[in-house]
C-alpha cells in the first residue's frame, strides 16, 4: 500500500495546487491514502471550517494541524464537526478537536496523528515523546500501520523521536519549517522518516511569503506585512510504501510543479 503526506499547505497557492495535482497523483502512484499538513492554509496562517471542508473534497483522506492551529477566528468551533481533521495531539485535553484520526482503505486501518515539538515552539505541549508512546498503547489492536508527524522546528528533535519510534510506526514524518530535507529513508524496524517533507505552495518567496516585505524586516526590524506570495506553485510530499502489517518498504520526497 501507497500513502501521500503533503507537506504544510501554504495560502490558495496551496490550496489550488492540491487540488489540481493530489487526484492525479493518487491515479498515477496507486495512492491509498492522501494526508495533509494544512495548518497554514487560509492566507498563510491557520485554516477555517470550509477551507477544510474543500481540501478533504479535493482527494484529501485526512488533514492534520500544527502550532498555528487556532489562528483562525472561530475554528475552535468549526473543528469540533470535522470527523477528518485533528489538532496536535499533545495539546491539553481541554482543547477541541481529535487528537488522531483512523482512516481505512480495503481493510487497512491507518492511525494518522501529529505532536508539537517543543524546541522553538511557542505552543505549550506535554512531552511529544511520552505523547505518541500514549497514543499507539491506547489505540494499540484498532489500527494496523501509523503515521506520526512531527511538527518541529529541531532537526535534532525530529530524528531522536523518528528513533524512538522506529519499529512502532509505520512512517514519522516532520512539518513546519517549510524546507525540505535529503534525509528520506528507512529506519530500522521498517519505519519511514523525513525530518521535513518541505512546503506546498509558491517556492518564489521566503517560507511563502512575499520576499521583499520579510527582507526588509531582517534589513531594518521594522514590522511590515507579509502577504502570502505567489510565484512557483508547487506541491511537496513525501511517499510511503508499505506492506500489510504496516513496515515501510520504500519512502521517497517528491515535488511537483504548478
Amino acid at each position: 500500500m501507497r500513502l501521500l503526506f503533503i507537506g504544510d499547505i501554504v495560502g490558495k497557492p496551496g490550496r489550488e495546487i492540491v487540488s489540481a495535482v493530489a487526484p492525479k497523483l493518487r491515479v498515477e502512484r496507486g495512492i491509498d491514502f492522501v494526508i495533509a499538513n494544512a495548518e497554514n492554509a487560509a492566507a498563510g496562517a491557520g485554516i477555517t471550517g470550509l477551507i477544510a471542508k474543500t481540501l478533504l473534497e479535493s482527494g484529501v483522506d485526512a488533514i492534520t494541524l500544527g502550532d498555528h492551529v487556532w489562528d483562525q477566528k472561530g475554528f475552535e468551533t468549526d473543528i469540533v464537526g470535522l470527523e477528518r481533521v485533528c489538532r496536535p495531539a499533545n495539546l491539553p485535553s481541554v482543547n477541541p478537536g481529535r487528537d488522531h484520526l483512523i482512516i481505512e482503505k480495503d481493510g487497512f486501518r491507518l492511525l494518522v496523528f501529529t505532536v508539537l515539538g517543543r524546541s522553538f515552539i511557542g505552543l505549550k505541549a506535554e512531552c511529544p515523546f511520552l505523547c505518541a508512546d500514549a497514543v499507539l498503547k491506547r489505540l494499540a489492536g484498532r489500527y494496523d500501520g501509523a503515521l506520526v508527524e512531527v511538527h518541529a522546528e529541531a532537526t535534532s528533535e525530529k530524528q531522536a523521536l523518528g528513533w524512538h519510534l522506529a519499529g512502532r510506526a509505520t512512517a514519522v514524518l516532520g512539518t513546519h519549517t517549510h524546507v525540505a530535507t535529503a534525509d528520506a529513508g528507512i529506519l530500522r524496524g521498517h519505519t519511514a522518516f523525513q525530518c521535513d517533507t518541505g512546503m506546498t505552495g509558491p517556492h518564489e518567496s521566503v517560507l511563502g511569503r512575499e520576499i521583499a516585505p520579510v527582507v526588509g524586516r531582517f534589513l531594518d526590524s521594522m514590522p511590515r506585512r507579509c502577504e502570502v506570495a505567489a510565484g512557483d506553485n508547487r506541491l511537496s510530499g513525501t511517499l510511503v510504501e508499505f506492506d500489510a502489517g504496516g513496515r515501510a518498504s520504500h519512502v521517497e520526497w517528491l515535488q511537483v510543479r504548478g
